[in-house]
């Protein structure tokens, strides 16, 4: 299959960055879309060009490192599937397909379709440690957590922080992983002795680090490759509000 490529390029975070389109790119529809412009690089390559700088690692939707905008949605149109596990078959023969970096002020383009998500990296270094003490590791059953909560905590420890609730976001908000990383350790004993300190120093990272605020649109879990549930932000929300009031007195 012959396909269309528009991909943005950017040199740098200064520089002023463009779509730039690559006809009749000729791929096979077993590959994934990595694999795909791994194809399209080794062609620009061979004629001397600059290869297109896009970000990748682990290629098992494990790591949230392959985070680009195709046809506008982040991630591409497969729902609960990050850019490696996408793959070419769900593409039309001769489809022109538009491929562009996360939008949001706080994750500045690095090159093409490579942005900075460090701001993910800072708020949960705002969140802080745990309490626990270290020797040698407890039984599995020492510490019973009920079902459902250990279920829920594993849901939103689920999460690979890609950035696509930031990039699918109307607002550019945060507030899906910010409050799955809040989540998983509030609902299990070994993090409730930092909890109240933990969504305070998180929420206001994320405000610093200059996300937009939640307005319920929804897009970010329609968008999430793990689907994590937009439950967690109003956790999060009562969480904040009743850790508020107590630093207030």
């Amino acid at each position: 299959m012959k396909l269309t490529l528009k991909v943005w390029r950017q040199k740098n975070n200064s520089a002023k960055g463009g779509l730039e389109t690559y006809p009749n790119v000729e791929v096979d529809p077993d590959m994934s879309f990595l694999e795909m412009i791994d194809v399209l690089n080794e062609s620009l390559i061979s004629e001397k060009k600059e290869p297109i700088a896009f970000e990748h690692d682990c290629r098992e939707g494990i790591c949230g490192a392959c985070s680009m905008v195709i046809n506008g949605r982040p991630h591409g149109p497969q729902l609960g599937t990050t850019t490696c596990q996408l793959h070419m078959r769900h593409f039309k023969d001769g489809e022109t397909i538009a491929i562009e970096p996360f939008r949001s002020m706080a994750f500045p383009v690095i090159k093409d379709l490579v942005v900075d998500r460090s701001a993910f990296d800072r708020i949960i270094q705002a969140g802080g440690y745990i309490s626990v003490k270290t020797g040698q590791a407890q039984d599995a059953n020492s510490i019973p957590i009920e079902k459902g909560q250990s279920d829920k905590a594993f849901q939103s420890a689920a999460c690979i922080g890609c950035g696509a609730c930031v990039a699918a976001c109307p607002n550019a908000s945060a507030m899906l992983f910010t409050s799955a990383k809040i989540t998983h350790l509030s609902l299990v004993p070994q993090g409730k002795v930092e909890e109240e300190q933990r969504v305070l120093s998180m929420v206001d990272q994320m405000d610093k680090e200059g996300f937009g605020m939640c307005s319920n649109t929804g897009a970010c879990e329609v968008e999430c490759p793990k689907e994590i549930s937009i439950e967690n932000i109003a956790r999060m929300n009562r969480a904040y509000l009743g850790a508020s009031l107590k630093s207030d007195k």
